[in-house]
């Protein structure tokens, strides 16, 4: 496995595949008409579905196991139905259309906001679920416009992996603030070994990856012709005019990114723990994890949460809806998030699980810190998120080929005012 699709789950080689970006508009027409006409499919009324995106063998297999714990707790019987990630928002539009929509619906937390704006989703709050012990970060990874949709197991986010022997044999402690880690970096850089790898590629990858960038620096994904975010993609081409990073930066995914940090092409890099499973395959080499490196001494390293949450999609039936809470609830519980969270190399939601969790898994003790001032994608621009990430990442290829970031970004900016 490689790298996280945007809504957390793990893809063997080709982790992350591109989304089909569908207009608000559409949403909005498919999932109104399906409220207003209420539900006409008929159900079982003791067989339960929950839509997920667990495709990848081994992540089937454990919420299968969840679903059965969770089916025996309720006493009903829970189906699983997974749907590659990348057509999961299609999937769930054409269920919506002919009301035949899941029970329980896990969404890529970037795209969840779409469909609650459109009416498709249950305030979870409204259905009996509470928020107690979960950080308000990841409180609002779930929730638009002030209300509670979605209740994550799991999140993840980013760190700076590092080569352990490479900066030993150098002599090099690990970089905290920016001007360490380009210092670091350009003495790490020797023959074909760049000293960082990290993705700038035209997609959600290269967004993700700059939005700890952008976001320590004071940048705010609402306007993104600022100084702010100008200096933290100026820092990326600093990177690539010392040579410390690849060229093909801007072409490569994470899970490209992982794989030059694994073949010794890269001393350090940007990722999530999606990777750990690869890393610890590979004999020899010899990995650590820290937060990721700040503009100054002190500031707050404030990375991306990501993930998928779970929601109640809107289908009239308030009965079957609040038992799909309850399903929500089981599957969200303080074991079944460290069970899940183990298997996964992610982090729970709950406090009280992730201080269990940081036991069982003090390898990714850092993971932990980054996620305490993570924050959601789409906390600020709601379901504007996906027109803000396209905007970025016509910047990116811009910006790191030659073209001024502030000139990158005013074309960004303006392509987000207008929509177009």
């Amino acid at each position: 496995m490689t790298e996280p699709s945007p809504d957390g789950r793990i893809r063997r080689r080709s982790r992350r595949t591109r989304r089909i970006v569908v207009p608000l508009t559409v949403v909005s027409a498919i999932v109104a008409g399906t409220v207003l006409s209420g539900c006409a499919q008929q159900r079982d009324e003791d067989v339960f579905t929950v839509m997920n995106s667990s495709t990848d063998e081994s992540y089937h297999r454990w919420d299968g196991d969840t679903l059965k714990r969770c089916s025996k707790q309720l006493g009903i019987t829970i189906e699983q139905q997974s749907v590659p990630a990348s057509q999961l928002m299609t999937k769930a539009l054409r269920m919506a259309s002919s009301k035949s929509l899941p029970d329980v619906l896990q969404l890529d937390a970037s795209e969840m906001p779409t469909f609650a704006e459109a009416g498709g989703l249950i305030p979870l709050k409204d259905l009996g679920l509470t928020t107690t012990d979960i950080p308000e970060g990841i409180v609002d990874f779930g929730s638009f416009d002030g209300k509670y949709y979605g209740a994550a197991r799991t999140v993840n986010t980013l760190a700076l992996f590092y080569n352990k022997d490479t900066l030993d044999k150098a002599g090099l402690k690990v970089p905290t603030t920016w001007a360490e880690m380009q210092s670091t970096a350009k003495k790490l850089t020797q023959g074909k070994r760049y000293g960082l790898a990290l993705s700038a590629g035209g997609a959600e990858d290269g967004v993700f990856q700059f939005t700890p960038f952008m976001w320590s620096n004071g940048g705010d994904e609402s306007k993104l012709d600022t100084p702010e975010v100008a200096e933290a993609l100026d820092y990326w081409k600093a990177l690539l005019k010392d040579g410390s990073l690849s060229k093909s930066t801007v072409n490569w995914t994470q899970a490209d990114v992982n794989d030059q940090f694994m073949a010794g092409n890269a001393a350090m890099m940007i990722n999530g723990p999606w990777q750990v499973e690869t890393l610890n395959a590979r004999k020899g080499l010899n990995w650590g994890i820290a937060e990721i490196p700040v503009p100054e001494a002190g500031d707050d390293s404030v990375g991306p949460l990501g993930g998928g949450v779970l929601t109640v999609p809107n289908t009239g039936d308030t009965e079957r809806e609040r038992t799909a809470a309850e399903i929500i609830g089981c599957m969200a519980g303080e074991q079944e998030q460290i069970t899940y969270a183990l298997n996964s190399w992610m982090v729970p939601a709950n406090s009280k699980a992730a201080a269990v969790w940081r036991t069982k898994a003090p390898e990714l003790a850092a993971l932990a810190g980054q996620v305490s001032t993570a924050r959601s994608r789409t906390a600020k621009v709601g379901a504007r998120w996906s027109s803000v990430s396209l905007a970025l990442q016509s910047a990116f290829q811009s910006a790191l080929t030659g073209a001024s970031s502030e000139a990158a970004l005013k074309r960004a900016q303006q392509q987000v005012t207008s929509g177009n």
